[in-house]
């Protein structure tokens, strides 16, 4: 039953079109398969934290959203606008200008990019508490033993099965496109950052913060 569960809600998770997605989506049209490969594990790997974490009640210790929220929005809303400009301007450039050897150096930046937006999302944070708590509630997970790391792991293989799904899609006919094309999706995606980043800034003046 967890295993199952787990993977459910973590492939699920895992399908919205938010910043992380575009930002994994950005780096396989520009990079290859193996970029968005890297952004793809370090997204699994926090999501399976995030989880751990949450179900065994460290959380409870340090969890005072209330007061970062506002500073963490900010956060995220300069990192969304800084990956959209990026955007904008690769998106001038002509498609595979890149030497590969210079690509080999650039595998951390989808680790660091997806690491960057999930430390300044407070919507993470609270999605893996209300998950971890409504597991706990309704007494399918414990918060100890091995159950909830099963869980949480099961969660991460659900959203490394959706991701992989994602990404080789988009790595098999990212080709496909036409220079001009190309050039309009990376600008598109960029729209969609700066959207997350006005909403991220807009929320702040929409929700109470105590």
């Amino acid at each position: 039953m967890i295993v199952p569960l787990g993977f459910l809600i973590g492939f699920i998770a895992a399908i919205p079109l938010g910043p992380v997605n575009v930002f994994i989506i950005s780096q396989t049209l520009k990079r290859g398969f193996l970029h968005g490969f890297f952004g793809v594990l370090t997204t699994v790997f926090l999501d399976f934290l995030y989880c751990l974490i949450a179900l065994i009640g460290i959380f409870n210790i340090t969890i005072n959203l209330t007061q970062l929220k506002p500073v963490l929005k900010v956060v995220a809303a300069v990192l969304l606008t800084a990956i959209a400009i990026r955007l904008f301007k690769e998106s001038r450039t002509e498609v595979g200008s890149k030497h590969p050897q210079k690509l080999l150096r650039t595998y951390p930046r989808p680790v660091i990019g997806v690491i960057l937006l999930y430390a300044s999302n407070p919507t993470l944070y609270a999605f893996w508490l209300a998950v971890a708590g409504s597991v706990t509630a309704h007494h399918l997970v414990t918060k100890t033993g091995w159950p909830p790391v099963v869980f949480a792991i099961a969660c991460g293989l659900g959203s490394i099965f959706w991701h992989l799904i994602l990404i080789s899609y988009v790595s098999k006919h990212h080709r496909q496109f036409q220079s001009k094309i190309f050039r309009k999706i990376l600008q598109v995606l960029g729209i969609v950052l700066i959207g997350f980043a006005c909403y991220s800034l807009v929320t702040l003046f929409f929700e109470p913060w105590g």
